[in-house]
């Protein structure tokens, strides 16, 4: 059945493309409404800046119109638009000087990577008083952190899909899950005054 579901979306977004390679009226328009949530998520929790991560956006669909005949159908199409996102935003924060990984992260690593890691995010952030801390713990990630965390929580993208975006290796993309979610059950036990 998921296979089934991936030959379609795949099927899909051959359709797509080729209706906007071939100029067909509101295809485009289309594209850009099926993958603007992704899109926004990522550049977004990047920046954290609302005015760059609007510009950001639009130089990312402006890329994906000029590229989109090297689309070669090897990944989903959200995937590719997602590596474009992902590669505008890195080069905005390099611009500004901004690391996209906190040096402290390389510091804790085989530590962290023997405690276990249950916290429940979804959950979490299912109830309307603990969001407004779920958002201030994840405004306090490294910007690598909080994009990765979105993908993966909130936009429900595989950790394979997620390397395939970010051109992490699949080892880094968990480690930095697991230390970003770690931080996060912190900052909110801290805030809630009690085990989250």
């Amino acid at each position: 059945m998921f296979v089934g579901c991936i030959q379609t979306d795949m099927k899909d977004d051959r359709s797509l493309v080729q209706a906007v390679l071939e100029r067909a009226p509101g295809a485009f328009e289309r594209l850009v409404v099926q993958h603007q949530n992704l899109v926004w998520h990522m550049v977004y929790r990047m920046v954290q800046q609302r005015d760059d991560a609007e510009e950001l956006s639009q130089e990312v669909f402006l890329r994906v119109h000029q590229k989109l005949h090297q689309f070669r159908h090897d990944s989903a199409l959200s995937t590719w638009i997602g590596s474009i996102a992902f590669s505008i935003a890195t080069r905005h924060l390099q611009r500004k000087r901004i690391s996209l990984v906190d040096e402290c992260d390389d510091e804790e690593g085989s530590q962290l990577e023997r405690i276990g890691d249950d916290f429940d995010l979804e959950n979490a952030h299912a109830d309307r008083e603990f969001q407004s801390h779920v958002a201030e713990a994840m405004n306090k990630l490294s910007p690598i952190q909080r994009t990765l965390v979105t993908l993966y929580h909130l936009d429900e993208m595989s950790l394979l899909d997620i390397a395939r975006v970010t051109e992490l290796p699949e080892g880094t993309v968990k480690n930095y899950l697991f230390r970003a979610r770690l931080k996060l059950r912190q900052a909110l036990e801290r805030k809630v005054g009690e085990p989250a």
